[in-house]
């Protein structure tokens, strides 16, 4: 029974091609961009979910109050650690201090490598469970050892990478280091996934002296701390215990109310956001986002198959009189109708598993992911075939209940006609359709318009042609002003100057300070940079007043600039020769006095979608430098001024990789998520308008055909083609303006709240629908006229000969 009924079903499928081509065509495109999003949500739920101790692993991090404003951030102060282990280890497992995310060049022999890693404590092997391939498990024990990434070995080593144990390389042109283990590189989906190295916490808080003053400063929050809790407790149980270490630890710290607690690393990467102290989110939108376009798209292909196989009832409805006429039960004429609705979905999964093949790795790039096919997965297959189920359900039953529901008596009597409301459940499909198409467009066109709203923000300097360098071996130390004389008189460059951080990120927080005018209980919080002469030259920053640092002026080595914020935030008036003092006063080593020379215009350092943070960059008087920014020689074209500047470095530098990144380049980087959610949206937003006009096309396809001698009479008593094209397209462009009508409210809603989170935003205007509306309209009409001219031009005598 069962196999016949597949048969008559495969027999159906063969007799109506087209139909059949467009209900599994616009299927397997909705059930791939499923499958696909499906990945996409599993690869991004699943990050961090590598590390074996996940549920248990957390990072410390910090509610601080600043003038009625709480901030959050992981940024610790060193003696956290010590307080942790004195009062409350018992909780723990692991307490590891660690650096930032730092780059270091790497040598061995005549390798030179930069690479990104970590200095942490012992133990951070074991907590984050490092899959070692050759070594010790906890291979920082010494002072002088050091742990390498797979993938870092085999760049120093090459096809000698299996003998890389015990072998001694230079950090930083600096210190030397025995490589103790070699362990396999974290997956991409996690947040230690650029880990090529591992070194010390013992030798890391001997290469700067500032390390070991911090060791007692509540106030310096320089660091990361991770731990991993006993099985025994829970995160809220701990957070409850050491909420107010800080605040009674220090006085001087207890005036901002910190309060410390544990933030699990299921929460990392997709609920990271806070505001005013409050956890309100992050990339877990995206998810949500991603999840409901993914099931209205294969809403959206189900609607074609029930619009597709009602529309056609009448041509079945003989065939449904018949088998009731002989016997037929109702609920074998369903079944059989599912059959043939399981039929469609299983040869569509196929159909999507193909283009799913075919598309995964464009997918990756367009996504950012390395997301590969679960062949192996049960999981995935168990799914799979619930999926097949539900879809053949749930596209095939109400077409199953309508066509078994016909009168035989009325169907075989000639007297069945499908009513006057037969055609509105099919009308409000296609309302549904459009509605959910036209939001999306409206949806991506907003973001799309937010991104590049913030990209046309003024940035406050000239990021076209400027280049940085990191500098941070000890061979650059001292050399700025000899190798700015250099590349400037090689033709390569026409200015340079070195900062303490990067130009587009903000690497300290610093307050303490006092001023004439300053409120009582004011709470300050500045970015601080430490920058050299010729910092507003090379940035191409607007000086508003005074001016930038000179040589002309020795005073100018305690001289500070402020950016236009800086100075509304302070409320100083005419800032110009005004003190900036240290507000320590029982400091045996107060700050010297500084003078604001000059105010500029808003330099973007940190997100384009933010308002600039106040921030001073001080005349860096103690060889604090990062990076050496350098400004190319505009009559040259960049390749030629790279090879320049790269033949004077060498020929300094002869053991330094030569390292660069051009800054605009950088700051295009601070855009990446907002534009990987806009490029996803825009394809699925393009697959969702094709299925649904593919199901248009088919309606439309079915209509000319059901109105064939109609339109023949119609020609023969005058109608012209125009007419005819206005009376077989008017219904759907009717359904098309409601659809608008509907998706224009529900869109603007869902923008607006997504809006909110960027404080820095656009408007939504109104010509953002228009546009939507039109082109959903445009792309319909061409749809439809594509039937309906071939209709309307169809000669009257080939469609009337048969009456």
């Amino acid at each position: 029974m069962i196999k016949n009924y597949f048969k008559i079903a495969w027999r159906n499928l063969l007799k109506n091609k087209i139909y059949s081509f467009i209900n599994i065509s616009g299927l397997a495109i909705g059930m791939a961009a499923t499958i696909l999003i499906g990945l996409w949500i599993h690869d991004e739920l699943n990050y961090n979910k590598h590390f074996e101790n996940y549920d248990t692993i957390a990072q410390v991090f910090q509610h601080e109050s600043s003038n009625n404003v709480i901030g959050t951030g992981p940024a610790i102060p060193r003696p956290l650690e010590f307080a942790l282990r004195e009062e409350h280890n018992d909780n723990f497992r692991h307490i590891i201090m660690s650096s930032w995310e730092q780059p270091r060049y790497i040598r061995y022999g005549n390798t030179n490598i930069n690479r990104r890693g970590y200095a942490m404590q012992e133990g951070a092997p074991e907590m984050l469970n490092l899959e070692i391939i050759a070594g010790e498990k906890n291979g920082i024990k010494e002072k002088n050892s050091i742990m390498l990434s797979e993938s870092c070995v085999k760049a120093l080593f090459g096809d000698d990478a299996g003998t890389a144990i015990g072998k001694i390389v230079k950090i930083n042109n600096r210190h030397d280091l025995v490589i103790t283990a070699i362990f396999k590189d974290n997956p991409e989906n996690t947040s230690f996934k650029a880990m090529d190295y591992l070194v010390p916490w013992k030798y890391y808080i001997t290469t700067q002296p500032w390390l070991e003053r911090a060791k007692t400063s509540w106030g310096n929050n320089s660091f990361q701390l991770f731990v991993q809790i006993n099985d025994n407790t829970t995160m809220e149980a701990i957070t409850s215990k050491i909420i107010d270490v800080k605040k009674n630890a220090s006085p001087e710290e207890a005036e901002f109310n910190p309060q410390i607690f544990l933030f699990p690393m299921k929460d990392w990467y997709l609920r990271s956001e806070f505001e005013n102290g409050v956890q309100t989110g992050g990339r877990i939108e995206n998810v949500w986002l991603f999840g409901i376009i993914g099931i209205f798209i294969l809403l959206l292909a189900c609607i074609n198959f029930v619009n597709l196989s009602t529309a056609r009832s009448e041509k079945r409805a003989t065939e449904v009189g018949i088998r009731k006429s002989i016997g037929s039960q109702r609920g074998q004429l369903i079944f059989q109708f599912l059959s043939e609705s399981f039929l469609i979905v299983a040869l569509s999964f196929f159909v999507a598993i193909t283009i799913v093949l075919i598309s995964i790795s464009g997918f990756n790039n367009l996504a950012s992911k390395e997301i590969i096919f679960p062949w192996l997965n049960p999981v995935f297959w168990i799914i799979s075939i619930l999926f097949i189920l539900i879809t053949a359900f749930l596209s095939g039953s109400y077409p199953a209940l309508y066509l078994s529901s016909f009168n035989p008596v009325s169907v075989l009597k000639g007297t069945f006609k499908a009513g006057r409301f037969a055609a509105l459940p099919r009308k409000i499909l296609v309302v549904t359709q459009f509605t959910v198409s036209i939001a999306l467009i409206i949806g991506t066109l907003i973001v799309m318009n937010q991104i590049q709203y913030s990209k046309n923000r003024p940035t406050g300097y000239d990021k076209e042609g400027l280049v940085q360098m990191p500098v941070m071996s000890n061979e650059f130390i001292g050399k700025a002003d000899i190798m700015r004389d250099q590349f400037i008189a090689s033709g390569g460059a026409i200015e340079m100057a070195t900062t303490s951080s990067p130009t587009t990120d903000v690497w300290s927080n610093r307050g303490g300070y006092t001023w004439e005018g300053k409120p009582v209980g004011f709470q300050e919080s500045l970015a601080y940079t430490d920058v050299s002469y010729e910092f507003v030259e090379t940035l191409g920053a607007k000086i508003i007043e005074g001016r930038g640092f000179s040589r002309d002026f020795p005073t100018d080595s305690l001289g500070v600039i402020l950016n236009k914020t800086a100075v509304e935030y302070m409320g100083i008036k005419n800032p110009i020769g005004k003190l900036i003092r240290d507000s320590d006063i029982d400091d045996p080593n107060p700050m010297a006095p500084l003078k604001i020379i000059g105010v500029i215009d808003d330099i973007i350092m940190q997100s384009p979608y933010s308002p600039v943070k106040q921030s001073m960059y001080v005349f860096d008087r103690n060889g604090n430098v990062s990076y050496w920014n350098l400004r190319l020689n505009p009559v040259n074209s960049v390749r030629k001024n790279l090879e320049i500047i790269e033949g004077v470095f060498k020929k300094n530098f002869p053991n330094v990789p030569f390292d660069y990144q051009f800054i605009d380049e950088e700051y295009a980087k601070k855009f990446r998520a907002e534009e990987r959610v806009a490029s996803l949206s825009k394809v699925f937003t393009v697959l969702a308008i094709f299925i649904s006009l593919l199901g248009l096309f088919g309606l439309a396809s079915f209509v000319a055909e059901q109105r064939t001698k109609e339109i023949g009479i119609r020609k023969i008593l005058g109608a012209s083609i125009t007419h005819l094209w206005m009376q077989l397209s008017k219904d759907f462009i009717t359904l098309v303006i409601i659809a608008l009508i509907m998706a224009a409210p529900l869109a603007y809603y869902f923008m607006s709240q997504w809006l909110q989170k960027f404080p820095y935003r656009i408007n939504i205007s109104y010509t953002t629908f228009l546009i939507a509306g039109l082109g959903a309209l445009l792309i319909t009409i061409i749809t439809v006229s594509i039937q309906a001219i071939r209709t309307a031009t169809t000669n009257p005598a080939n469609s009337l000969r048969t009456e």
